[in-house]
């Protein structure tokens, strides 16, 4: 009954930031103004109202999520984020409210996504092998299309930051 009892590996207590075994991941929570001021689609209320929020499908995993990829080395979380979007979407965008950052297992190693709001300014989407669809929703219809639990979240925490809630 050596060590110290707790069931951990030595070092895998709490941390401050993430481990030298996590995957450091970043990405946005897309979104736009509505032309009519009102949101698309059947999911439209008073909940969101005036927006619509990008989704897109990977076909690798055919799953729906929002645009978010792993960090280069030597970059930076925020940065990251944009890159990814531009990548994935073909959008340009202006990175607002800081969102909550997911954790989950994949592989077995944690993978550590940071989150920002982020509105579109332009651009225009071209299927390729990573994103082959792009989706713009309302919010409850996007929360509806999403795969991942976790990603339904973050769409509830882009219409506090945005006040839509």
């Amino acid at each position: 009954m050596g060590g110290s009892g707790s069931g951990r590996a030595p070092g895998s207590g709490p941390r401050s930031g993430p481990g030298p075994r996590t995957i450091r991941a970043a990405g946005c929570v897309l979104w736009r103004r509505t032309r009519s001021g009102a949101g698309a689609g059947e999911g439209a209320s008073a909940e969101g109202a005036g927006i619509e929020i990008a989704l897109v499908h990977r076909p690798k995993w055919d799953d729906w999520s929002h645009p978010k990829g792993k960090l280069k080395p030597g970059e930076a979380a925020l940065p990251a984020a944009v890159r990814e979007v531009r990548e994935e979407t073909g959008m340009s965008c202006t990175p607002g409210a800081v969102l909550p950052t997911m954790r989950y297992e994949t592989g077995g190693r944690t993978k550590e996504v940071r989150y920002w709001a982020a509105e579109a300014t332009g651009g225009a989407f071209t299927p390729g092998d990573e994103v082959d669809r792009l989706l713009w929703l309302a919010p409850r219809e996007a929360r509806r299309q999403l795969t991942q639990e976790q990603d339904r979240l973050l769409v509830d925490a882009l219409l506090a930051a945005l006040h839509l809630d």
